[in-house]
């Protein structure tokens, strides 16, 4: 009897622990679960678990980032992908030096925040598209790890691209948003304008507010909903807490460059211990990047070259998820 009675105390004990830390006066942590939950889009179940909508919405504004009025010129974008005799950096030299036999693309291994990052540079875009799951909305048999779709698909590099609904945190095959495959709008769930990142026809990234069947007539060729935008014509995002927004999380994103060689980045870390966005998108303007976008972060991020998973998505708990977690769409390069 005296057990049971020592056993419930403990588990009391931990009960109210839990509850001094999750509502207690850490505004921090609070902050923390919440973000990070909200970072990736479709891990918000997590921060409903423990707090209300109104808590959740005011520690979202927190960080909420300043909305881009313009879309991208790609008349800015120029595309001549050739080596150069003389480079602006140690950054434009780095990606503009091809590794000796290849010229598709090329690995770098950098770090954002501190935290481990996969650049990919694509000298080609015409051969950039929009990678999707073998089906949609079949009752979670449609979702594919990254590295199966990138081989069912041919692809030579892929990374994960938008968000897809999770309500109970087991992930779907039922993609959020638009995705838009040559040219026609292949799922939609929205009739109303959204942020799309896409290739355009002249294989230009566009980012772009506006519904799928807006995107295409501005001459999109390939594309999904996700953001925010990270890069615009040049111009760095804008966080409202001057913080780095959504707080901290693996991440994935895609870039352009003004000369058309376009970015994969994909980082490591955990939903709560990972690069902040500005720090994101602070890289991918060293790296000489005119547009870029966030994609889907945190267990979904994956990197795939030749059939091999290149980074170790992470779980919440901070368990390594083999193979990588089942996603519905990316980008891929094409041979």
């Amino acid at each position: 009897m005296k057990k049971i009675t020592k056993f419930f105390i403990v588990v009391d004990i931990l009960v109210a622990i839990c509850f001094f830390v999750v509502y207690g006066p850490f505004a921090g942590f609070r902050n923390t679960i919440i973000s990070t939950a909200l970072s990736t889009k479709t891990h918000g179940y997590i921060a409903y678990t423990f707090y209300s909508r109104k808590t959740i919405l005011g520690v979202s504004k927190m960080d909420s980032y300043i909305p881009w009025d313009a879309d991208t010129k790609l008349e800015d974008i120029i595309i001549d992908t050739s080596p150069k005799e003389s480079y602006e950096n140690e950054y434009d030299k780095e990606i503009l030096t091809r590794d000796k036999g290849n010229e598709d693309y090329k690995l770098i291994e950098t770090e954002v925040d501190g935290f481990k990052a996969y650049l990919v540079a694509i000298y080609n875009p015409a051969k950039v598209g929009v990678a999707t799951s073998k089906a949609f909305n079949q009752n979670n048999t449609g979702a594919e790890r990254m590295y199966k779709m990138c081989d069912r698909l041919g692809g030579i590099v892929c990374i994960n691209g938008g968000g897809f609904r999770d309500p109970d945190g087991w992930g779907s095959d039922i993609p959020k948003g638009y995705i838009i495959k040559n040219n026609e709008v292949v799922w939609s769930d929205s009739t109303k304008q959204e942020d799309i990142i896409g290739i355009s026809n002249d294989n230009k990234l566009m980012l772009v507010h506006a519904t799928g069947e807006e995107a295409i007539k501005m001459g999109m060729r390939d594309g999904l909903q996700f953001g925010p935008f990270l890069i615009v014509n040049g111009e760095m995002i804008k966080f409202n807490n001057n913080a780095g927004g959504y707080n901290k999380a693996a991440r994935t994103a895609i870039a352009q460059r003004k000369d058309g060689v376009i970015l994969f980045l994909v980082t490591e870390g955990v939903h709560a211990n990972g690069p902040r966005l500005l720090a994101v998108a602070e890289l991918l303007q060293k790296y000489g990047a005119y547009n870029a976008a966030n994609l889907d972060g945190g267990s979904s991020a994956q990197l795939v070259i030749k059939g091999q998973l290149i980074n170790k998505p992470l779980n919440v708990a901070g368990k390594e998820i083999k193979g990588g977690r089942s996603v519905v769409s990316g980008f891929i390069l094409m041979p």
